[in-house]
Formats: structure tokens, C-alpha cells, sequence
């Protein structure tokens, strides 16, 4: 049978544009459909303009540092809405990009939302079109809980787009987007609460990472509430929210932001028409080679719920245009050793296993680890302190693990996730001469274990 497309992409996020690009440039006939935004979550409401935001609030703290530096600078003034412009102008920016991209790899761009009616054909803006393969990469999408009062709370979709910055915001969540936005509302000014259910944010990061984060946010005045969870939202008459705990407390705020999760977007997406299982957390189920249970239809990125990182959705992205298109040059995507950022103020950089997974997986464990006051604050009045620290095998060697709190952590980490993927070795890292004088270095003059 003659199809239309060889590969019609239902997804116009970081993964459905990379196997789409890729695709038609291995001679696929290709087209990509998108109902709302060209570069997805990342580009739009994610990682891009969270990344610009943090960039804001990190200049409270410049600020402060500069007299140190002899610098005498008026008040800082910070305007809320010249910041969102600006960043909806960078946004646009690369919306424009991604659909060169697209079209100038050849690729058909259907704009409208696009629903599956059988294994092989898409419906979209009252057309259809057949295609030998389906490609699902619709992503996620931030869940509030229903909860009496819950339409008065936010996400992440709408925090990138408030009129003005709230005077107190109550941030709701213990993963990584909800550290990374108290951050960017407590620098910013707001006066900022960081509301978990849990013991201690940040779950699955290590537990050294998890303690000293805590201890320096605290530092800088923020407030952690942790064991306490949202009973109900209620509005008030001057337009502020009153927050009910479950413990019987009660908290004012002008805003309740929820980060406490993500689903996968498959709304009026059609899988009923074909065979395609979800697993039990209701993401798309596909084998390694992303296929699902109907062969001609696979998924990838935020939708299958494996490692929802963008830089992981592109690896899925080339893996399966490269299978499909190109099986010479396929390689499987290698989820070990993944490298991470959380940009939370001060940031996170990770790489490889915790120390609880080291131990837990039978290695005999040395760890490294150093806390300093980085040089550049020396001469301000800021306390904050860097965390650095190597998990190690005793018996090989081998560095399994790579984690750090402090400026720029994550630019650090990425040049140590190729030699914990090349298998380096502490000795290596010993034998390494350090670059002076700059924090990183501490990571090759570490020399004494503070923990076996």
C-alpha cells in the first residue's frame, strides 16, 4: 500500500522534531503535526524560559555580593513585566527557529490538533492522511490535584505568564521544578514558601545534595514547611488565598503555585482506535525500540514516563529516525550515566549513582566530599557554601557517582559525565591537575575518604 508519509509525528516537542528532522533527512517523507506551540514543553513552558527566569533572580544576589567588589550601586529596582516581555520575545524567537528547522528539512508541518482513527491513518483539521508509521511525542502535561479551591492554584503553564509578580507565593511540591520555581520567586522578592508532603525535597537525588540544598535556602530566609500538605483553597475578599493545611493550620498568600507531578497529554489522541497499552501510571508502554503494542505506532520522550529530560527525548528522537530510516547508524540510547541540572539558587549538578544506590546496588563505597565557601564570596558577607562529592567503588576504583551543589554546577558536571562515562577512576581524577584557582578543581584534589 501506498502511504502518504512514511513517518507522521504527532508532537512538535524537543523529541517529534528531532526523529522528524532526522527522518526526512535519511529521505523519508515525513510530516509533524502540533496543536499548540513548535519546540514543546522545553521551548515554551519549560526549560528555556525557567532557565531565563532563574537568570533574573540570580541579580538580587550579584547585587548584594557587588560592594564587596567596591562597587556602590543604587537600590536595584526589579520590574516583573519587563522581564516576561523580554522573555516572550526570546520564546517567539525560537518558535520561528523550529519551524525553519521543520521546513527546511523537508519536513510537511500540519498545525491543529491531530487525532489517531486507525494504525496507519491521522486525522487532523477535518483531513486524513495514512502514514506507515505513527510517531506519538505529545509530552506531559502539570497535574493540580482536586482539591476544594484547586482553581485558584497555578502551574508551571501559567507562572511563565502572570500580569505581575505576587507579593507571597506558596509553592507546592517537592520535586525539582518546585525548588527550581521557590528559587526564582524568592530571589525575584517574593516572600516564598516551599510547601512537601515528604520528609525532604528532592526524592531520588542524593541524600547529602537533598541536606545541604535545604540548609542553604534556609539560609537565604526561605520557608520550608515539610510533612504538610494542602486540605483546601479558599479565596478571600481582597482577592488573597487562605490556605488550609490537613495538620488544621492555616497560611495567607497571594498565590498557590503546584508542581506535585506531570501526566502524559494524550487527550482525544485516539488510542482507542488501536492497540496501544498504557502502563499503570498511564504512560504510553513501548519496548526498546519504542515501539508500542501496535507496530506501526511508536512514542518517545515525556509520554513514556522513562527519564523526561529534553537532551533524552532528542537521543530518542535520532535513536528511532535512525532505525527506521537509517538502521546502519542505529545505537541504542544508553540511560546510564545520565547527566542533570536542578537550577535551583544555588544550583544542582549530578551525574551517575547516589550514594543510597551505590550501597544499595552491593558496591563497597569510599566517599569524597568537600564543603567550601567559594572564593568570589570572600570578600561579602555571604555565608552560602559549596558541596562537592564523589562516590566511589573501593574495590575497582571506578567513580560511580558525581554530585554538587554551588554556582554553576551543572556547566561543571557535564565535563565530568564523559569521564564517568569513559569509566574514569578515582586515580584519574587524582592524577588530573586542577585548574587554579576556580571551585572546580576541588573535584581533583579530593584525597581523603570521609566515609567507606
Amino acid at each position: 500500500m501506498a502511504y502518504d508519509f512514511d513517518l507522521y509525528v504527532i508532537g512538535a516537542g524537543s523529541g517529534g522534531v528531532r526523529a522528524a528532522r532526522f527522518a526526512a533527512g535519511f529521505g523519508a517523507k515525513v510530516a509533524v503535526a502540533e496543536s499548540r506551540y513548535l519546540g514543546g514543553t522545553c521551548v515554551n513552558v519549560g526549560c528555556v524560559p525557567k532557565k531565563l527566569l532563574v537568570y533574573g533572580a540570580h541579580f538580587a544576589e550579584d547585587f548584594e555580593q557587588a560592594s564587596g567588589f567596591g562597587w556602590s550601586l543604587d537600590e536595584a529596582q526589579f520590574d516583573w513585566a519587563t522581564l516576561i516581555a523580554n522573555k516572550d520575545r526570546e520564546i517567539n524567537r525560537l518558535n520561528g527557529i523550529y519551524r525553519n528547522l521543520l521546513v527546511n528539512s523537508g519536513v510537511t508541518l500540519h498545525e491543529g490538533h491531530a487525532k489517531i482513527v486507525d494504525p496507519h491513518q491521522v486525522e487532523i483539521n477535518g483531513e486524513r492522511f495514512t502514514a506507515r508509521n505513527i510517531l506519538i511525542a505529545t509530552g506531559g502535561w502539570p497535574q493540580i490535584p482536586e482539591i476544594p479551591g484547586h482553581e485558584h492554584a497555578i502551574s508551571s503553564n501559567q507562572a511563565f505568564f502572570l500580569k505581575e509578580l505576587p507579593k507571597r507565593v506558596l509553592v507546592v511540591g517537592g520535586g525539582y521544578i518546585a525548588v527550581e520555581f521557590a528559587g526564582i520567586f524568592h530571589g525575584l522578592g517574593a516572600e516564598t514558601t516551599l510547601l512537601y508532603r515528604g520528609e525532604l525535597f528532592l526524592r531520588g537525588f542524593d541524600g547529602s545534595v537533598r541536606k545541604h540544598l535545604q540548609e542553604e535556602l534556609t539560609k537565604r530566609g526561605m520557608n520550608l514547611q515539610f510533612n504538610a500538605d494542602i486540605e483546601r483553597i479558599d479565596k478571600q475578599a481582597d482577592g488573597s488565598l487562605k490556605v488550609t493545611l490537613k495538620d488544621g493550620r492555616q497560611l495567607e498568600t497571594d498565590c498557590v503555585f503546584y508542581a506535585t507531578g506531570r501526566r502524559p497529554m494524550l487527550d482525544n489522541l485516539g488510542l482507542e482506535n488501536t492497540g496501544v497499552k498504557l502502563d499503570k501510571k498511564g504512560f504510553v508502554e513501548v519496548d526498546e525500540l519504542y515501539q508500542t503494542a501496535e507496530p506501526s505506532i511508536l512514542a518517545l520522550g515525556d509520554v513514556i514516563g522513562r527519564v523526561q529530560l529534553t537532551p533524552v527525548a532528542l537521543a530518542e528522537g535520532m535513536a528511532v529516525a535512525r532505525r527506521l530510516f537509517k538502521p546502519e547508524q542505529y545505537r541504542a540510547v544508553d540511560y546510564k550515566m545520565i547527566p542533570t541540572a536542578v537550577f535551583s539558587l544555588p544550583n544542582i549538578g549530578t551525574v551517575g549513582l547516589t550514594e543510597e544506590e551505590a550501597r544499595e546496588a552491593g558496591h563497597d563505597v569510599q566517599i569524597f566530599e568537600s564543603r567550601f565557601r567559594p572564593m568570589k564570596l570572600t570578600l561579602t558577607e555571604c555565608q552560602e557554601r559549596t558541596l562537592m562529592k564523589l562516590v566511589v567503588d573501593a574495590k575497582t576504583d571506578k567513580v560511580l557517582g558525581c554530585h554538587m551543589v554551588g554556582p554553576e554546577a551543572g556547566e561543571i558536571v557535564q565535563g565530568l559525565a564523559i569521564a564517568l562515562k569513559a569509566g574514569a577512576t578515582k586515580r584519574d581524577f587524582d592524577e588530573t591537575i586542577g585548574v587554579h584557582p576556580t571551585a572546580a578543581e576541588e573535584f581533583v584534589t579530593m584525597r581523603t575518604p570521609v566515609a567507606g
